[in-house]
């Protein structure tokens, strides 16, 4: 929360939205709840729900989401605000990302790079989420997220905003992405590509394409993957 707080840019609607966590969440929410535009402690239907509610109550004219256990850095917003002023064809910018570990020491660097429509169909994604700003116009062309997905509603929205505007990666560090074991990029790994054929096959993809193959590549070398990623996070 501190990493949102903290940052120079003066006008930002600052909304969370927890899941009726038990532990000490909403005492440390209740704490900064005088700087928050709006808060809730309550069941829902899972992260993407979440999402969709806090974006519901949004007003501003730039919209973005940081999980709970990742940070932005700062002057993060200030430099996408820039870059959507700078850029008004695009419809989303987004930048490069720290790995860190449950100490917030960084243990590597999400490969951002720039991506667009058809790249994006072809699995070729390359967008950090912590670092995704994107106008709210044009969110309101595509929402909401779909809850059906537990992994991929990001890869679900980045395919639709590129079918209304371009997207942008800027090389500059905006964010840092937390790993460890229990993180849903590790436990539930498996379960992202198949979601992202879901949007394949949905948008028209054959059953013969880059996307297919290179997630039967990705299958064949997952259990390397997440060792490899286990690894760096002990190390």
């Amino acid at each position: 929360m501190l990493s949102v707080l903290e940052q120079d840019y003066p006008n930002i609607e600052y909304i969370v939205i927890d899941g009726g966590s038990t532990d000490d969440s909403p005492e440390i929410i209740q704490k900064y709840a005088d700087r928050l535009a709006y808060w809730q402690s309550e069941k829902d239907k899972g992260q993407t729900d979440a999402i969709n509610q806090g974006f519901a109550r949004a007003g501003g004219e730039i919209m973005a989401w940081l999980n709970s256990d990742d940070i932005l850095y700062p002057g993060a917003v200030s430099a996408a605000v820039r870059q959507l002023q700078q850029h008004p064809e695009v419809g989303m910018v987004y930048a490069d990302c720290d790995w860190i570990n449950t100490e917030g020491k960084v243990i590597g660097k999400f490969p951002a790079a720039q991506t667009d429509l058809a790249k994006l169909r072809r699995g070729y994604v390359h967008i950090p989420q912590q670092t995704a700003f994107f106008r709210a116009d044009l969110w309101r062309k595509v929402a909401p997220l779909d809850d059906s997905f537990y992994f991929a509603m990001d890869y679900d929205l980045w395919t639709r905003l590129a079918t209304h505007a371009p997207l942008l990666y800027v090389p500059e560090l905006w964010a840092a992405f937390r790993l460890h074991e229990g993180a849903k990029s590790i436990a539930d790994d498996d379960r992202c590509w198949p979601e992202m054929l879901r949007v394949h096959y949905r948008d028209g993809g054959k059953k013969i394409s880059a996307m297919t193959v290179k997630y039967t590549i990705r299958k064949l070398l997952q259990p390397l993957w997440i060792w490899l990623r286990k690894r760096r996070l002990s190390g």
